[in-house]
């Protein structure tokens, strides 16, 4: 990964991160990482994030053993939106479903 201080955080020092399943594609979910969450994701190899609600930083699988391991990090071309591909270890939504993504809206 390139300098992390080139990325932009908004405000609230938080950046958008979209987790992508490294063989299939399928997007799994989206969460908010700030600098501490992004540099503890890339030390460990796992994702970590910051929670909006909770406002405190949570390791993916913490609670349920259902781990992320970070395959690669991309970066957008405005440099404000991650891209975390990963090995997924079980379900990635907290429902239980593989992919936080399940709900169609009818068109």
């Amino acid at each position: 990964m390139a300098d992390i201080e080139g990325l932009k955080f908004d405000e609230k020092g938080l950046i958008p991160a979209i987790v992508q399943d490294i063989d299939s594609g399928e997007v799994l979910m989206l969460a908010y990482m700030n600098e501490k969450s992004l540099a503890k994701t890339i030390e460990s190899g796992e994702t970590w994030f910051w929670s909006r609600s909770r406002q405190l930083l949570w390791h993916k699988g913490e609670t349920s053993g259902h781990k992320q391991l970070v395959a690669e990090i991309r970066y957008d071309c405005d440099q404000d939106t991650l891209l975390v591909k990963v090995e997924q270890i079980g379900p990635a939504c907290h429902t239980g479903e593989r992919s936080c993504f399940f709900r169609t809206l009818e068109l």
